[in-house]
């Protein structure tokens, strides 16, 4: 189990991009939904010993995570929004060099290691191909593939279906579901689906902060009879948006379906919708949004 408590990080510019962060993560999978910018990378880098907080207390099991990330990095796999690897060297030949940096030295239980990932995550006939040539969904199971080396104990995967298509994005997101049976796997994306596909539990980021945390159902369900529907040309959001909370709006066969959020009927021809954790998402962002205007308000 993974235990933050009161972490913040504020960069030397001044900028605060996480503030008194409190999570508890068990095993499995854990999606951390947020837009860009809200903190999700400084967060997983944070939690990968690649930054230290300014404050605040993680934990992983008996490990302290801020006394001792060499203990955390021995049960690690870590898979940034950017990979980068030698584009011209084959797969086998680099993960084999990633195996060796992980401590595996012995020749014979490298090429198991190797062989085993390599057909785990679907490419062992692109083995010797070089990853240069690899499509995006092929570079990401080859960067799973490196963050398991090692048999880690909890996984941290940053953006990993952004610009993927259909196919490679559900053939990736079903490696994920297998791989988070029997570890933790933090999945940090802004695609409120993927997180709607594999996790039963979630936290969601904005401006550094933890606005909701629980299993998807619990909050889909707290969001039922507060959002309501309308199809409506598109030249008429704009006036929607003055007199309405609009959380989003969604483009059917050339008009905009439009989602407001309000506790009782705003009437205006507004139906009641059947709330899904896209309307959470959007939600919790409004609410977030209001709430710092608020406060710069009255400042």
């Amino acid at each position: 189990m993974l235990v933050l408590e009161g972490v913040s990080h504020v960069y030397p510019n001044g900028t605060r991009a996480l503030d008194d962060v409190g999570l508890t993560i068990p095993t499995g999978m854990f999606g951390l939904l947020g837009p860009n910018g809200a903190g999700k990378s400084t967060l997983m880098r944070t939690i990968a010993t690649l930054q230290t907080p300014t404050q605040g207390q993680i934990r992983f099991g008996e490990i302290d995570v801020i006394a001792q990330p060499e203990r955390l990095r021995e049960k690690l796999g870590y898979l940034p929004q950017d990979f980068g690897v030698y584009p011209r060297v084959s797969a086998y030949d680099m993960l084999d060099h990633m195996a060796v940096l992980k401590g595996i030295a012995r020749k014979g239980e490298r090429k198991t290691v190797v062989e085993t990932l390599l057909n785990q995550v679907n490419l062992w006939d692109a083995r010797k191909k070089a990853i240069a040539g690899f499509s995006g969904g092929m570079r990401q199971r080859f960067g799973i593939a490196q963050a398991l080396i090692g048999q880690p104990e909890l996984i941290i995967v940053d953006e990993p279906t952004a610009g993927l298509d259909p196919e490679e994005r559900n053939r990736f997101l079903n490696l994920l579901a297998a791989i988070g049976e029997n570890v933790v796997v933090i999945l940090s994306t802004h695609i409120v689906d993927d997180v709607t596909d594999l996790c039963p539990r979630m936290a969601i980021l904005a401006d550094g902060r933890i606005m909701r945390e629980g299993a998807p159902t619990d909050l889909i369900g707290e969001t039922q009879g507060e959002v309501w529907a309308k199809t409506v040309a598109s030249d008429e959001v704009d006036d929607l948006r003055a007199a309405h909370q609009v959380i989003s709006t969604r483009l059917s066969a050339g008009r905009t379906i439009v989602h407001v959020l309000s506790p009782d009927d705003p009437g205006n021809g507004f139906r009641l919708a059947t709330a899904d954790l896209e309307d959470v998402y959007f939600a919790t962002l409004a609410r977030s949004r209001n709430a710092a205007a608020t406060q710069r308000a009255a400042a």
